[in-house]
C-alpha cells in the first residue's frame, strides 16, 4: 500500500513539474521571438496586443456607427449592379427620379445602425485569444489581427447585423422603396426580371466596411508609434518594430 502511495505521489509531482516546464518554455519562447526581452512576460505581451486590438476596434466601431460613418466615408455602400440597372431604367418614370440617391442613403443609415452591435462580439473574440494567437498576430503582417477577427467573428456578426439591417431598412423605408422600384421595373417590356436581396447586400457590404476600418486601425498602431497610448503598448510594439528593421 505504501508503495502505491509513493508511486502516486511521484507521478503527481512529475506531472506538475512537466506543466511548469511547459509554461516556462512558452514564456521563454515568447521572449526569444521578441528579441530576448527580459522585462516582458508572455502574458504581458498577450495583454498588450489585446489592449491594442480593443482600442482599434472600439475606435472603428464608434466611427462607423456614427451618423455618416458609412455614408460619408470610403466605406460608403453602393447599390449592387443589378439594382443600378433598375435605377437607371426608372429615372424617367414619375416618382423614381431620385431613386438611386435615396436608396443609397437609406442603405448606409441601416449599416450605421447595425455597426453598434459589433463591439461585444469583437470583445469576446479578443478576450478568448490565446498567447500563441497573440504572438502570431504581433509578429505577422499588418492585417494579421484583422484576418484573425474576421475568421473568428464573421458568421456571428452576420447573424447579428442582418436582422438589424432588415429592421432598419424597413423602418426608414428602403425595403418598401426597393420593392416598389423592382416591381415597376419588372413590369417594363423587354427587361430581365430582378430579384436582388437588398438585405443581404447591405449586410455583406457593411461587414466589409467594418473589417476594412479595423484593418486601417491595425495598420496605424503598427506603423505609428504615436498611436500607442500606454507604456505596455510601446514596449510590446517596439519589439515588432525591431523585427521589421
Amino acid at each position: 500500500m505504501k508503495k502505491i502511495a509513493l508511486t502516486l505521489c511521484l507521478a503527481f509531482f512529475a506531472a506538475a513539474g512537466a506543466q511548469a516546464q511547459t509554461l516556462k518554455n512558452l514564456t521563454k519562447g515568447a521572449k526569444d521571438l521578441l528579441g530576448g526581452s527580459k522585462d516582458l512576460s508572455a502574458s504581458e505581451i498577450g495583454q498588450g496586443l489585446k489592449d491594442a486590438l480593443s482600442k482599434g476596434v472600439d475606435r472603428g466601431v464608434r466611427e462607423l456607427s456614427a451618423t455618416d460613418g458609412y455614408f460619408r466615408s470610403m466605406y460608403k455602400i453602393l447599390l449592387p449592379e443589378e439594382a443600378q440597372k433598375v435605377t437607371a431604367k426608372l429615372k424617367a418614370v414619375p416618382g423614381f427620379a431620385g431613386l438611386e440617391a435615396d436608396l443609397i442613403e437609406k442603405m448606409n443609415r441601416g449599416a450605421e445602425n447595425a455597426a453598434r452591435e459589433a463591439g461585444p462580439i469583437f470583445v469576446s473574440a479578443i478576450t478568448s485569444m490565446t498567447i500563441q494567437d497573440a504572438m502570431d498576430i504581433l509578429m505577422g503582417a499588418d492585417n494579421s489581427a484583422t484576418i484573425y477577427l474576421r475568421k473568428s467573428t464573421y458568421q456571428l456578426l452576420y447573424e447579428k447585423f442582418n436582422p438589424v439591417i432588415v429592421k432598419a431598412l424597413d423602418e426608414i423605408g428602403a425595403n418598401a422603396l426597393w420593392r416598389d422600384a423592382s416591381t415597376a421595373y419588372n413590369r417594363l417590356p423587354l427587361v430581365t426580371r430582378v430579384t436582388t436581396d437588398l438585405d443581404d447586400h447591405v449586410t455583406t457590404k457593411a461587414l466589409d466596411g467594418l473589417f476594412g476600418k479595423i484593418q486601417e486601425e491595425e495598420k496605424n498602431i503598427r506603423r505609428n508609434p504615436v498611436s500607442r497610448s500606454s507604456d505596455l503598448l510601446k514596449r510590446v510594439f517596439s519589439k515588432q518594430d525591431g523585427n521589421r528593421n
